[in-house]
């Protein structure tokens, strides 16, 4: 089974898992925020954590939302992470009562970059690789390290071959 293509032993996930997936995110932070229990602003780690901030602030009615650009990945090649556009830090600040969200952590590279810039705030992420870990506070879905996750926005409809057979 060596063979096998990386779209088949892939971790393929839907807008609607991510969906659910993000609200439960959202659940677990419900109150954990240092402000009686309220977080004051949301900042998603761009692109990937876009979607599930949105969906966190939403759930938990925090207005304050803004984005950190971080590139350390080529296609499916990682690099070393760089900052190429940072959220107002004088709204920011040192990231006390702010939530950091992300798709996935893998490495935690790109966190640990994210971390220097705002070591107060509690880093989230739907998914979880174990080498990442350490770098959130909160996640909801441990994957292996060598699972690659396909998520929603890099997905097309099309016919897949069975994997036994030809019909």
């Amino acid at each position: 089974m060596a063979d096998r293509l990386p779209h088949e032993k892939g971790f393929h996930v839907s807008w609607d898992q991510l969906h659910r997936d993000a609200r439960a995110l959202s659940w677990r932070l419900d109150g954990k925020g240092p402000d009686d229990g309220a977080w004051r602003a949301v900042v998603a780690i761009t692109r990937g954590g876009m979607a599930p901030a949105m969906i966190v602030a939403r759930e938990l009615d925090i207005r304050i939302v803004d984005t950190i650009s971080v590139k350390s990945y080529n296609h499916q090649s990682q690099s070393e992470p760089q900052i190429i556009k940072s959220p107002d830090m004088d709204l920011i600040g040192d990231g006390t009562g702010v939530l950091v969200i992300d798709d996935l952590v893998d490495t935690g590279k790109t966190l640990e970059v994210v971390r220097k810039a705002m070591p107060n705030a509690h880093f989230a992420t739907v998914y979880a690789k174990p080498s990442g870990r350490p770098m959130v506070e909160t996640f909801i879905t441990e994957v292996s390290q060598d699972t690659w996750i396909f998520f929603p926005w890099d997905m097309a409809l099309q016919y897949v071959q069975p994997y036994r057979g030809t019909d």
